[in-house]
């Protein structure tokens, strides 16, 4: 029997029918695994838990650039508005470990250093410093998180990137490699969004490494991050390392000039005399032994110039690259000449400036990339100088804070020096450092020491650590200690109006009336009330700024929930003004004495009172 003959009008709709039902059930598996809380959102923001007005960067945002999502690591918790308020200055950071602060992290990370300067430089202003930054990531991270920023307004992006081109997620020579088409990692990482591509992702790494083995965590993420270890000058992969970063900054320039936004770039710094190369092929004159042997015998002969040549040339012929090429600091030189929103912060140069002969080692750094405080101040001061010239940031003279005084000041404590100390430690135990911690090693037995240790392995929080410090000095009396971990758990929490009132009386208790007035004048511009108008004007009245106090005294009478009465104040504190002008006549001393004791200031009536 003949079959029916379909008219074209039918057959257009089975057509349609057939080409629809494959993407249904794809839908339908999807939207089956997104109900079922199978994968994760993988956007750079999410909103905040507990407040959907601010965004925070999400804890799965790395996820979508690691085959293994146990390499997946993580990034700052630093919560921002979702509608820029007015008169925020609101900085990004882009980068990979060395932007993030390894192995400080917290307030050891150079964007804290550049913060808690802008802080005080900017009083009156709301200043954002938002760490984007992961360790064990590239130029591919960072280009597609830089596609996210620009609904957020930022008046100015830094970025601190190209160590990673080779071992970090995507890299030519990592574990997460996967192509080197631009084109088709985009629409990878794209696709990668989905949870049913997550699915399929996971099963696919599952049975490439058999039937899920799981990852070996003792290994550190540098020893599983890289999968060819040997990559010679000028290979196909050396050079395909820095085409990869040449495309993708080259592409995140001119997304940002599109947007107008501004970028501060910076030039890279590695260990070149402290650190021998990890892997030199052969051993000739032309090896990478070879050419530090070399550097070293020039150092010690004081040719202080061939030695910097050498030791560079070591690096450079070093096979194991973990430390960025020279091609890439070149790329990053011509990208800020050749694009008017790009401006290139030289902390190279600083480091070179900061280090014997110009010549990078252990003076700024702690092994092969990282640096040490010292080095991470250095660095924060660079970008600070940057936005400076270039008029992000607007400081009044009178508010400018000098390098040496942000390196006394700056609230990183001895633990957080310490778990850095332990951090590298435990780095250089591993590949490719191979150096064993000493048998018999005893931490010292410090109460910085004791509280390091537990949290170096992760057995505490850096709040738990901080919060045991700030407790055990005010149980020894130690208020310096006790202030210098309130002042970091402000930096980490700035959104806690008790750190700014803890920070300010302690400051006034040891005498520190300038930083006492700045806490107590931040707690009342940032969470206005009766009770932080009131600590600022009473604060004025013991450290005997009397016409300070008065140009306080009308917002605490506007603002007073109590029954008390504050006029009385005016008058008394009128005459204290006017009595100060003319502190040389006969009885002023003994006016303003009589004014501060009806006031409750014995201590001050006192003052005046002797001759």
């Amino acid at each position: 029997m003949a079959s029916p003959h379909l008219s074209k009008s039918k057959k257009t709709v089975f057509r349609l029918i057939a080409f629809i039902v494959p993407f249904a059930l794809l839908a339908l598996l999807e939207g089956a695994l997104r109900l079922t809380g199978y994968g994760h959102d993988t956007s750079l923001f999410v909103p905040l838990p507990n407040d959907v007005s601010k965004m925070v960067m999400n804890r799965y945002a790395s996820e979508r650039y690691f085959s293994d999502t146990v390499n997946a690591t993580k990034g700052y918790y630093e919560p921002f508005n979702k509608q820029k308020l007015p008169g925020t200055l609101r900085l990004f950071v882009l980068g990979e470990s060395t932007a993030a602060g390894y192995p400080y992290f917290h307030n050891g990370s150079f964007h804290r250093w550049l913060q808690y300067r802008l802080n005080h430089e900017l009083p009156s202003q709301r200043v954002e410093v938002v760490n984007l930054s992961l360790t064990a990531v590239n130029s591919y991270t960072v280009l597609d998180f830089a596609k996210q920023l620009t609904p957020f307004q930022p008046d100015a992006v830094m970025i601190y990137v190209g160590h990673n081109e080779y071992y970090g997620a995507l890299g030519v020579a990592s574990t997460s490699r996967i192509g080197s088409n631009p084109t088709m990692i985009a629409m990878l990482l794209k696709l990668r969004r989905l949870r049913l591509v997550q699915l399929i992702d996971n099963w696919l790494y599952r049975l490439k490494t058999g039937s899920g083995k799981p990852t070996d965590n003792r290994e550190n993420l540098m020893k599983r991050m890289a999968a060819k270890q040997s990559i010679a000058q000028n290979s196909a992969d050396y050079q395909a390392g820095i085409r990869q970063f040449d495309n993708n900054m080259t592409a995140l320039s001119r997304l940002f000039a599109q947007n107008k936004i501004p970028v501060f770039i910076s030039t890279l710094v590695s260990n070149q005399k402290d650190l021998k190369p990890f892997i030199s092929a052969g051993t000739g004159s032309a090896s990478a032994n070879a050419a530090f042997a070399a550097a070293e015998r020039a150092y010690n002969a004081g040719q202080f110039d061939l030695a910097r040549k050498e030791y560079i040339a070591a690096k450079e012929r070093d096979e194991l690259r973990f430390r960025a090429p020279e091609a890439i600091d070149q790329i990053i030189r011509k990208l800020a000449q050749s694009n008017p929103y790009l401006h290139l912060v030289d902390v190279r140069t600083a480091f070179e400036q900061a280090s014997p002969h110009a010549i990078l080692g252990h003076e700024t750094l702690l092994e092969h990339v990282h640096p040490n405080l010292y080095g991470y101040a250095l660095m924060a001061d660079a970008f600070y100088r940057s936005l400076k010239q270039y008029h992000i940031i607007k400081p009044q003279p009178q508010n400018e804070m000098t390098f040496a005084q942000l390196w006394h000041q700056m609230p990183v404590t001895q633990v957080d020096s310490l778990f850095g100390a332990y951090q590298v430690m435990m780095l250089k135990a591993g590949w490719p450092f191979n150096q064993p911690i000493p048998a018999g090693y005893q931490r010292e037995q410090t109460v910085a020491a004791q509280i390091a240790g537990p949290l170096s392995v992760g057995n505490i929080t850096w709040n738990q650590a901080n919060d045991a410090l700030f407790k055990n000095g005010m149980a020894t009396g130690d208020k310096k200690t006790a202030l210098k971990a309130t002042e970091a758990a402000l930096l980490e929490n700035p959104e806690n109006n008790q750190y700014y009132l803890y920070a300010a009386r302690l400051n006034f208790d040891l005498g520190n009336y300038p930083e006492s007035e700045f806490h107590f004048t931040q707690a009342n511009r940032l969470f206005p009330s009766f009770e932080s108008a009131q600590n600022l004007f009473l604060f004025y009245i013991k450290a005997d700024q009397p016409q300070k106090a008065l140009a306080t005294l009308d917002e605490v009478i506007e603002k007073n929930t109590t029954t008390r009465n504050f006029e009385p104040y005016r008058s008394m504190l009128t005459g204290i003004v006017s009595n100060q002008q003319k502190i040389n006549q006969p009885g002023a001393r003994m006016a303003i004495a009589n004014d501060y004791a009806k006031m409750g200031e014995p201590g001050l009536a006192e003052k005046y009172r002797k001759p």
